[in-house]
């Protein structure tokens, strides 16, 4: 997500793994094991898997056969819920439907002459229709500050309330960390805060006159009084993990972490309630950085890419996108320019105004049909 470090989306990354793990055996010096039986290693029948599965198909599960070896029963699992058992080494049919897209975690767990052995699958579970494009139209232009390095946009009445991180560009100058009220139009700041040189600002939203910010490293976000920029708690994160976009649904919020997950929290404690993962019809899609609640849907910039997406939060599915490449093309160029970021939506005038890390300007757009 830094400038140092520059991430594709990977739509194109490799979709298919497979996790064995079973018991190993001890052998200690000059011990007598002549008695002793190998343990067999069991592991999930593979060979007719596909890389990618759509809603409507299914799994054939079983165990790789071995006549020297007899199987009691077996319990499968999909994403750490049980699904179904075997007799024996009969096959079931696990039918895939139309749940949360992602990587499908099939465990099977083993009984063999009292013996339980542990092993798993994974394959990629996507939506079955390509993103449509969505197209825009320019409204106007704006000025922004050159030296944000922008992490979060959003709205709050008739002010931007914008987050910027101190990464680090080609001449070695680095941003500042920062909160601030921002007048869109003219882009004065109003009111800002800035934030330690060893802290990263990421995303931010506003829910209940309260401001989230997140960090990128520090695994902990920051609340203030919206008003006032006045930082009144701290909320260390539910796990270790890096923070990068923040949105809300009016109830809860949404946090990204780099990868292909975005997390669904409770407000009061950072504590998780869910997830899920964004995925295309070709792939999951990883690098989802900044995000904003619009209508029932997750607009959210891809790390290193020209494009939004537009999500599903129900199932993660990406069904539009809008291609904003022309836009980088109208911003002075300059050795620190960096990624587009930032996504704010003014409920006033359906409009969005979209903008960039070191971006000297904001732009606002009325997404088409």
């Amino acid at each position: 997500m830094k400038v140092t470090s520059w991430k594709s989306v990977g739509f194109m990354a490799p979709l298919l793994w497979i996790l064995c793990m079973a018991g190993c055996r001890e052998d200690a010096k000059n011990e007598d094991t002549s008695d002793k039986e190998e343990m067999h290693i069991f592991a999930i029948d593979s060979k007719d898997f596909k890389q990618r599965y759509v809603p409507g198909e299914e799994l054939i599960l079983r165990i790789q056969e071995d006549p020297n070896q007899t199987i009691d029963s077996v319990i499968y699992y999909v994403n750490e819920a049980r699904e179904a058992k075997a007799e024996g080494n009969d096959s079931v049919r696990y039918a895939l439907s139309d749940g949360k897209f992602g990587i499908q975690v099939i465990k099977a767990i083993v009984y063999s002459n009292g013996v339980e052995q542990e092993t798993a699958v994974r394959v990629d579970f996507l939506p079955a229709s390509e993103p449509k494009l969505r197209h825009y139209r320019l409204v106007n232009t704006y000025p922004h500050d050159i030296k944000a390095y922008t992490q979060g946009l959003e709205f709050y009445g008739d002010y931007l309330i914008e987050s910027t991180g101190n990464g680090e560009g080609p001449s070695g100058n680095k941003g500042k960390s920062s909160v601030r009220i921002v007048k869109p139009v003219t882009g004065e700041i109003v009111r800002k805060v800035e934030l330690d040189d060893a802290i990263f600002g990421e995303g931010a939203t506003v829910l209940n006159d309260k401001l989230y910010q997140l960090t990128y490293r520090n695994n902990e976000a920051y609340v203030y009084n919206v008003h006032t920029l006045e930082k009144v708690e701290t909320l260390p994160y539910f796990q270790y993990m890096e923070g990068w976009g923040l949105t809300n649904d009016g109830e809860r919020l949404y946090m990204s972490d780099g990868s292909e997950r975005i997390y669904i929290l409770n407000p009061k404690n950072f504590s998780k309630i869910d997830y899920f993962s964004v995925a295309t019809s070709k792939s999951i899609v990883k690098a989802v950085n900044e995000l904003e609640w619009v209508d029932g849907k997750i607009y959210a910039n891809f790390y290193g890419e020209d494009l939004i997406g537009i999500i599903n939060p129900e199932n993660g599915a990406v069904e539009a996108l809008i291609d904003l490449a022309a836009l980088r093309e109208k911003v002075t160029p300059h050795i620190d320019l960096d990624v587009l970021n930032g996504i704010a939506y003014n409920n006033k005038t359906k409009t969005f105004f979209v903008t960039g890390k070191n971006w000297d300007k904001i732009f606002e757009i009325e997404v088409l049909p």
